[in-house]
Formats: C-alpha cells, sequence, structure tokens
C-alpha cells in the first residue's frame, strides 16, 4: 500500500511539473519563422509579423491527424473568426509529422489558420513544450497568448484539448478589452 501512494504522489507530482514547463505567464516569447500552410496553401509564418497586427494565439499539439489535435483544429477553427474581430491571429505549431501540415491546414484547420511545421521540436524547446511519445520528440498540447510587445498573457499547459480555446479566448478578450 504504501509503494502504491508513493507511487501516486510521483505521478501527482511529475503531472504537475509538467503543467508548469511552459514559458510563463509575463515571459518574453522567443520569435520564430517556421514554414507552415494556410488553407494547403505553403507559407512562412513569422511570429514579428504577425504581432504587428495585434496578439497572437499559438498553440502547440503534438501530431497532425491525431485524435485530440483533429478535435482541437476544429475547435480552433470554429472560433477563429471571433478571434479575428479581436485583432488576433491563431497559428498552431507541430514537432510531429511535419510533412502532413498542407493537408491537415486544409482538411482539419479548414482553411481558418495557419497550421507551421517544427522539425525537430526546436521551437517547443524554445518554448518549453516537448514532450516524448515513443521514442520521438514532439510539441506538447500547449497554448500560448502573446501581446503584440511580445509578452505572454497566457501559457496553459493540458493534453486534453477542450479547455484551450475558452483559456485563449478569455485572454484575448481581457487584451482587447484592456486596449480598445
Amino acid at each position: 500500500m504504501k509503494k502504491l501512494v508513493l507511487s501516486l504522489t510521483a505521478a501527482a507530482l511529475l503531472s504537475v511539473a509538467t503543467a508548469h514547463a511552459a514559458l510563463p505567464t509575463g515571459s518574453q516569447a522567443p520569435d520564430f519563422k517556421l514554414q507552415g500552410a494556410l488553407a494547403g496553401k505553403p507559407l512562412t509564418f513569422s511570429l514579428q509579423q504577425a504581432l504587428q497586427k495585434g496578439p497572437v494565439v499559438l498553440y502547440f499539439f503534438p501530431a497532425a491527424f491525431s485524435k485530440g489535435c483533429t478535435i482541437e483544429a476544429h475547435a480552433f477553427a470554429e472560433a477563429t473568426d471571433d478571434f479575428n474581430k479581436l485583432g488576433a491571429t491563431v497559428v498552431g505549431v507541430t514537432a510531429g509529422n511535419t510533412d502532413q501540415v498542407d493537408e491537415f491546414s486544409k482538411l482539419e484547420c479548414r482553411d481558418k489558420f495557419t497550421v507551421a511545421a517544427d522539425p525537430g521540436a526546436k521551437i517547443a524547446a524554445q518554448y518549453d513544450t516537448q514532450m516524448q511519445m515513443k521514442g520521438k520528440t514532439l510539441s506538447d498540447r500547449t497554448s500560448y497568448v502573446i501581446a503584440p510587445d511580445g509578452k505572454i498573457l497566457l501559457s496553459y499547459t493540458d493534453r486534453n484539448p477542450e479547455a484551450h480555446i475558452q483559456k485563449t479566448m478569455e485572454a484575448v478578450k481581457q487584451y482587447a478589452n484592456a486596449h480598445s
């Protein structure tokens, strides 16, 4: 029984540590440029350029076409027009199956927002949002809202995709209300 309690305690501490591994709110977001796609068409996404238009909702996801990532992409696609009305740009970034971002941007992101490929999880590493799965380094499911000055307004990590849209929308609305 004592071993079970210790194991559960260790697992709980590990999950808490994982949840706090991402860059914290208030820190400076690392700038980056990545190859990606919007509506199936290749492009170069620049965080610096996107921030000139307003806040950026940057969400990392493990792999295109996986169940959770597809659910999350659909939800962000449905909310993209609302984010755009608030002046925010949505971009998804994945270190998994990066060769499929063109197709994923068209099918699962429904032509609504850019999906960028992060080969080798280099940008995920800069954002402290990596995980190991089946011997590969992938981007963990983490969402950020970044203000135009590059400060992180929201940092949220949860493997369950459900709350990411709600949390990022709340942060964008708070920013928009404070800067209108």
